[in-house]
C-alpha cells in the first residue's frame, strides 16, 4: 500500500509541475529574429527546438532551475535555460533574451466523415495578409496533435498559418482510433476545408504535410479536393506489408546476415505478415494461417540469425501462441489497409508533392520509395525528393549507443526550411543542409 501511495503521490506532483509549467508553451523570438519553440513532452519536462534543427530537452530541478540536454540523449549540452514568470512572456537562452511570439488562433469543431465531431486549431501570424496554411495531418501515433505538434507555433513564427487537429478517437476529438487511410483521408479533406472557412480571406496556398502514416492519407487526400501543395515526411509508397520486409531485410544487413539467411527470415515474415495483416485490417486468425506460422517459425527458430528477425511488427508475433494472436487480434483491429498499394494514386496526382526521406530510416526503409518517386519524376509529374543523408525515421540525425540503439541528436540540417519555402513558394532552390535534392 505505501508503494501504491508514494506512486499516486509521484504521480500528481507530477502533473501539477506539467500544469505549472504549460504556460511556458510557445515560439520565442531573439532580438536577431531566431526563433525557440518550447514545447510539452511526456510528464512534466520540456522540450526546446530551434529552426536550425537544433532540440534539447528541459528538465528542472526541486530548486526550480532548468537544465538543457542533447536532443534525446539525456547528456547535458551546455546551454543555459531560464524561463521565468509566464507572465512576461520572456526566456533566457545562453544570456540571449527571446520574447514570445503573438499568433491568431482560433479553436474550432468540425466534422470529419460519419459526423464525427473532431477538434481543430487555425494558428495565423499576426497580420491582415494572405499566408499559406498547412494542414497537419497525422501518423499512426494515438497522442493529441493539439498538444503536441509544435509545428503549430514554429510555421507561424516563419509566416505559415497552421491547422492542426486531433485525429478520431485521440485528443479531445470524438470517435475510435483507426488506421483506415480511406477514412482518415477523408477526415484529412474536412479538416482542410475547416481552415479555409476559417482563415477566410487571409487564405492564400492550402496544402497538406503528413509524416511516416501519414504519407499514405495526404495523397489520397490531396486527389479528392484541390489544394496547392503535400509534404510528405518519412513516408513510403509501397505497402504496409512491404514496409514489414524492407524493414527486415535493412536491418539483417546491418546486422553482417548473408543473403540465404535473409531470405529464411523473410519466410518467417511472410507467414507473421498474413496473420498481422489479417489481424491489423479485422479478419480472424485462421488455423490454416497459424499452422504455416508455427511451423515456419519452429523450423528456424535455433537458427543464430533468427534472435534478429525484427521487421515493423514480425519480432513482436514470434513469440505469441495462437490464443496471443487471437487476443493481438482483437486489441489491433484498426482496420489498416496493409496491402493498398500507394503508386496508383500518387501516379494520378497533379498536385505538386515534396517528399523528404531519411536514408537511414530503419523503421520505414527509404530506397524503394525513394527509387519510386524519381520514377514519377522522370514520367514529368511535379514531385521534388528530398534524400537526406544520416537521417532516420522523425527526419533526425542519431548517435549509437553502447546498446546498439539509435539515440536522436538533432533534425536534420534544412529539413524545416524546406518545408517551410515549399509551402509558401511551391520549390525548394539552393541547397538545404546536405540533402540530396531530385526537382521535377
Amino acid at each position: 500500500m505505501r508503494k501504491i501511495l508514494a506512486a499516486v503521490a509521484a504521480l500528481l506532483v507530477s502533473t501539477a509541475a506539467r500544469a505549472a509549467d504549460d504556460c511556458h508553451i510557445g515560439a520565442y523570438r531573439f532580438a536577431g529574429g531566431e526563433v525557440i519553440d518550447i514545447a510539452p513532452t511526456d510528464g512534466a519536462a520540456l522540450r526546446w527546438r530551434m529552426f536550425d534543427g537544433t532540440v534539447g530537452r528541459l528538465d528542472r530541478d526541486m530548486g526550480g532551475h532548468w537544465t538543457s540536454s542533447f536532443g534525446w540523449t539525456g547528456r547535458p549540452d551546455g546551454h543555459r535555460v531560464a524561463l521565468g514568470d509566464c507572465s512576461l512572456g520572456e526566456l533566457s537562452f545562453d544570456g540571449r533574451l527571446a520574447k514570445r511570439i503573438a499568433f491568431d488562433s482560433e479553436e474550432t469543431t468540425f466534422k470529419g466523415r460519419d459526423g464525427v465531431d473532431l477538434k481543430g486549431r487555425l494558428v495565423l501570424p499576426k497580420g491582415g495578409g494572405k499566408v499559406p496554411i498547412v494542414v497537419l495531418v497525422h501518423g499512426s501515433e494515438s497522442d493529441s496533435a493539439l498538444r503536441f505538434y509544435f509545428e503549430q507555433r514554429m510555421f507561424p513564427a516563419e509566416g505559415l498559418g497552421v491547422f492542426v487537429y486531433d485525429k478520431r478517437g485521440t485528443g479531445s476529438s470524438a470517435g475510435t482510433y483507426t488506421q483506415d487511410f480511406d477514412l482518415l483521408a477523408d477526415d484529412a479533406v474536412a479538416a482542410m476545408r475547416a481552415a479555409r472557412r476559417l482563415a477566410g480571406a487571409r487564405a492564400g496556398r492550402v496544402g497538406y504535410q503528413g509524416g511516416s502514416q501519414g504519407g499514405w492519407i495526404v495523397p489520397l487526400a490531396v486527389n479528392r479536393a484541390p489544394v496547392d501543395f503535400a509534404i510528405v515526411s518519412f513516408g513510403l509508397a509501397v505497402t504496409v506489408l512491404e514496409e514489414d520486409e524492407q524493414e527486415m531485410v535493412l536491418e539483417m544487413k546491418l546486422k553482417g546476415h548473408s543473403g540465404d539467411e535473409i531470405a529464411k527470415a523473410l519466410e518467417v515474415a511472410h507467414a507473421a505478415e498474413t496473420l498481422a495483416g489479417d489481424a491489423m485490417a479485422g479478419k480472424a486468425v485462421t488455423d490454416a494461417d497459424y499452422a504455416a506460422f508455427d511451423a515456419v517459425r519452429a523450423k528456424y527458430r535455433n537458427e543464430p540469425w533468427f534472435k534478429d528477425v525484427h521487421g515493423n511488427f514480425t519480432y513482436f508475433l514470434l513469440p505469441l501462441d495462437k490464443e496471443q494472436l487471437e487476443a493481438f487480434a482483437r486489441e489491433h483491429d484498426w482496420h489498416t489497409p496493409v496491402r493498398y498499394e500507394p503508386m496508383p494514386t500518387l501516379e494520378a496526382s497533379t498536385t505538386p508533392q515534396l517528399w523528404i526521406l531519411g536514408s537511414d530510416d530503419l523503421q520505414a526503409p527509404s530506397a524503394e520509395t525513394a527509387r519510386r518517386i524519381k520514377s514519377l519524376i522522370d514520367e514529368g509529374k511535379d514531385f521534388t525528393l528530398a534524400l537526406n543523408p544520416g537521417a532516420e525515421h522523425g527526419m533526425t540525425l542519431f548517435e549509437t549507443d553502447a546498446n546498439g540503439d539509435r539515440v536522436s541528436t538533432r533534425y536534420a540540417p534544412g529539413y524545416f526550411r524546406m518545408m517551410r519555402d515549399f509551402a509558401r513558394d511551391g520549390a525548394i532552390p539552393g541547397a538545404y543542409g546536405d540533402a540530396t535534392i531530385t526537382r521535377p
